[in-house]
C-alpha cells in the first residue's frame, strides 16, 4: 500500500471525510495542505529530499488565501505537480461533476481516479485508492459517462443553431418557428424538444441554462 500520501484541501482533513476513508489503510506517513501552494512546496520539498510522495489527493476549489497563490486550484497544482514527479499517482476528490472539466483531468493531466463527493464519497474514495495502488484508473460509476468524448455523439449543424436560438433566450415553440421559416428539419415542437433532452442528457445539463453554459465551454456555440 502508499507508504506517504498528500492531502490537499480546503476543509478541516479531519472531518473532510479523507481521513476516514483511510484509516483502514494504515498509511504511514498522512500530510495536508489547506492551499495548493502549500502542497506543492511539500511535493517539492520531498522530491528533492529523495523522499517523494507516492500519492496526492486533491480538491479543485479553494477557498481565497489572505495572502496571493500562485496556485489557486487543483487543476493547477496536479498539472505542476505531474511536471515535477510524473509517476506521482493522483486522485481527485470533488463536488465539481461537468464533463468537460472531468475530461480535461482524466484525458489531458492524467489523474488516476476522479471520486466524486457524493453520499458514496468515502466508499468511493476507498475503492479509488486501492485501484490506484493496483495501477487501475478508477472514477465515480455515475460519472463514467462524462469520459465520452464529445466526437463519439455527432453535433450537426441542427444542434448548433438549435443551442444558438437557446442562447438567445427562444423557447421551442419559436425555435420550431423559425426553423418551419428556414425549411430545416425536423422543425416541429416535439422534436425540437426530443433533440433538446438528447443533448442535455450527452452533455450531463440539468436544465437548458446549464446546457448552454456547458456547450459555450466546449466551443460550440
Amino acid at each position: 500500500m502508499f507508504q506517504k500520501v498528500l492531502i490537499a484541501e480546503d476543509t478541516d482533513y479531519m472531518s473532510s471525510g479523507i481521513k476516514i476513508a483511510l484509516e483502514s489503510f494504515q498509511i504511514p506517513q498522512i500530510e495536508y495542505a489547506q492551499y495548493c501552494d502549500e502542497a506543492y512546496l511539500k511535493l517539492k520539498k520531498a522530491w528533492l529530499s529523495n523522499e517523494p510522495f507516492d500519492l496526492l489527493i486533491s480538491d479543485l476549489s479553494f477557498v481565497d488565501n489572505y495572502s496571493p497563490q500562485q496556485l489557486t486550484t487543483g487543476e493547477e497544482l496536479i498539472k505542476k505537480a505531474k511536471e515535477l514527479q510524473p509517476d506521482l499517482k493522483t486522485i481527485v476528490f470533488s463536488i465539481e461533476d461537468k464533463p468537460y472539466r472531468i475530461q480535461h483531468l482524466c484525458k489531458e493531466l492524467l489523474v488516476n481516479a476522479y471520486v466524486w463527493k457524493s453520499i458514496h464519497g468515502q466508499k468511493e474514495l476507498k475503492r479509488a485508492i486501492n485501484s490506484v495502488y493496483g495501477n487501475d484508473f478508477f472514477i465515480t460509476p455515475k460519472l463514467a459517462h462524462t469520459l465520452r468524448t464529445i466526437e463519439t455523439f455527432e453535433i450537426t449543424e441542427y444542434d448548433v443553431s438549435l443551442l444558438k436560438h437557446l442562447a438567445n433566450g427562444m423557447d421551442q415553440r419559436d425555435i420550431s418557428k423559425d426553423f418551419k421559416e428556414k425549411n430545416m428539419k425536423p422543425s416541429s415542437i416535439s422534436s425540437v424538444e426530443k433533440r433538446l433532452k438528447i443533448l442535455k442528457e450527452n452533455f450531463n445539463a440539468n436544465n437548458p441554462t446549464q446546457l448552454i453554459a456547458i456547450t459555450k465551454d466546449f466551443g460550440l456555440i
